[in-house]
């Protein structure tokens, strides 16, 4: 996600679909090209070489240099007016990477030109905002692919197929957490970073709903609670260290019929680490490193078995999707319970700032960490208990419940 607001204007004028034949590269605008969007650059300049799409326009409100669009790209139009710049393109897809509160607006600007979309994760920053997107994108009868790319990978279908055979016994409940690091800059590089609120409206730029978002979505997924009617409650425990507006340091408990799934993250990690998924089973668990690929089996009367997996790129997805009727990977509706979990903490009390003496700056890396964070992090995924269950001095009971 970049720091640009492009323009929501929208030209009278209204693009002719093209045609979705297998063998013509799809025209891909790209909106947010900076920041997180130089990975879309990457990948769509990847998927052009293979011949399935073509970048015709990038949109941003300070057009890129030369140096700036990677080599072979050619020289895409480029313009602060998305729908003007859709107009203009005849594009048929739409990847939206820009600032959270603007994915909305953004994504009805496209589908209504029938322009496709991959959004960005979080979809949206309230259910309200979501809702609105998901609908608009439904009556346009445009496809919709959420950038959850963690749900593209082949480790999912391959747990879900370990939990069928019995592998771990019955399912009790999923875990996840995350302990990453992030310096005092992260916070700095753009006017939403680490905001709740901004000019009035909801940013939502917490732990749990932008930088490890995929860790609650992943949860949800491997619990089988991707719908918004799926989740019963949701219980919140708001934390910050760093001199931010939103959380950098929190939990959530989500119930669903399916059992609970409990996630922990923080930003201000002692050791930083890959981010995990935990299903628990009665009778062992798997682990899951959704940025690996990479999952860890352990039942009881057996060994550790690991296993690696591919995955499949949510572009190429959705590419597939409109030239071979291949099924989306994400779908706005398979990411409900995902919202409901960004409402929640939208609603929430503001959270708790940590008292000086729970943390401490390293000045060599501009970060401030919480001495011990990174237990008490896995300790939630492993107990499927929230902060304040775990003898934890600092943390209070749980915030809000959501039923």
């Amino acid at each position: 996600m970049t720091a640009t607001m492009p323009s929501t204007a929208i030209s009278a004028s209204t693009v002719t679909s093209a045609s979705t034949d297998a063998t013509t590269p799809l025209p891909v605008v790209l909106a947010g090209a900076r920041g997180h969007g130089r990975w879309h650059l990457d990948n769509i300049r990847r998927l052009q070489n293979k011949g399935l799409v073509r970048l015709v326009g990038i949109c941003e409100l300070t057009p890129l240099a030369e140096d700036e669009i990677p080599g072979g790209l050619g020289t895409p139009a480029q313009s602060a007016d998305f729908g003007a710049l859709l107009d203009a393109t005849g594009a048929r897809i739409a990847v939206v990477c820009t600032p959270i509160p603007t994915h909305t607006d953004l994504a009805l600007t496209a589908a209504a030109r029938g322009v496709h979309l991959l959004l960005e994760k979080p979809p949206a920053p309230s259910y309200a905002e979501y809702r609105r997107m998901a609908d608009g994108v439904a009556e346009a009868g445009v496809a919709c692919q959420i950038g959850f790319q963690a749900l593209g990978s082949h480790a999912m279908p391959a747990i879900r197929e370990l939990v069928a055979k019995g592998m771990i016994g019955t399912v009790t409940g999923v875990g996840a957490a995350g302990a990453w690091a992030r310096d005092e800059a992260y916070y700095r590089r753009a006017p939403w970073a680490g905001r709740r609120r901004l000019n009035g409206a909801d940013v939502v730029d917490g732990v749990l709903t932008n930088p490890l978002a995929h860790a609650v979505s992943t949860a949800l997924a491997l619990l089988g609670a991707t719908r918004a009617e799926d989740v019963t409650g949701i219980e919140t425990e708001l934390w910050r260290a760093n001199a931010i507006e939103a959380d950098d340091t929190s939990c959530v408990r989500v119930t669903t019929p399916h059992g609970p799934a409990a996630v922990a993250a923080t930003l201000c990690a002692e050791r930083p680490g890959d981010p995990y998924v935990m299903v628990h089973g009665s009778s062992g668990r798997i682990t899951f490193w959704y940025k690996q690929d990479r999952v860890l089996l352990q039942r009881a009367g057996h060994g550790p078995e690991e296993f690696e997996y591919g995955r499949t790129d949510l572009l190429e997805n959705l590419v597939g999707h409109l030239t071979t009727g291949a099924g989306l990977l994400v779908p706005p509706a398979s990411t409900g319970a995902f919202m409901r979990v960004v409402e929640a903490i939208r609603t929430a009390p503001d959270p708790g700032a940590l008292p000086a003496g729970l943390w401490r700056r390293l000045a060599d890396e501009d970060r401030r960490i919480v001495p011990g964070v990174d237990g008490l992090v896995a300790a939630v995924a492993d107990s499927l208990s929230l902060y304040s269950e775990l003898d934890v001095d600092w943390a209070s009971p749980k915030e809000v419940t959501v039923g």
